[in-house]
């Protein structure tokens, strides 16, 4: 029998740590890549977290690699990455996915509800 999409979720969080949001802004504050991998649709209605970078879930290790046609620059391996989507299991494997191309520091905010909750910065996409 195969894994469920659970199982995948349950392992990423054992390789990503999940952070709060007070621990998101001390890392943003030093200098951290927001990336949030929910949809095009999911941020129109809800904006992101302010400064985010958006890359859905499915171009994610594109924009990442270096060596893709895709790449963007704002992916640096020594920086630290915190990922978010709207309920935190695909930033736990997206997480997972830059942690297997190289990238150390890799943090799951989670939710983009907790962030918003807490009174994080947030701007309309």
């Amino acid at each position: 029998m195969g894994k469920t999409a659970k199982d995948l979720v349950a392992a990423a969080n054992t390789v990503v740590p999940k952070i709060s949001p007070e621990r998101a802004r001390e890392l943003i504050a030093a200098g951290a890549l927001v990336v949030d991998v929910r949809e095009g649709p999911e941020l129109e209605q809800t904006g992101r977290v302010a400064g985010a970078l958006h890359v859905p879930r499915g171009m994610l290790e594109f924009r990442a690699d270096p060596e893709s046609p895709y790449y963007d620059d704002h992916f640096v391996r020594d920086r630290p990455v915190i990922v978010y989507c709207a309920s935190g299991g695909r930033s736990a494997l997206s997480g997972q996915a830059l942690k297997e191309l190289g990238y150390q520091q890799v943090y799951n905010l989670g939710a983009f509800g907790d962030w918003a909750d807490s009174g994080g910065p947030v701007e309309k996409a």
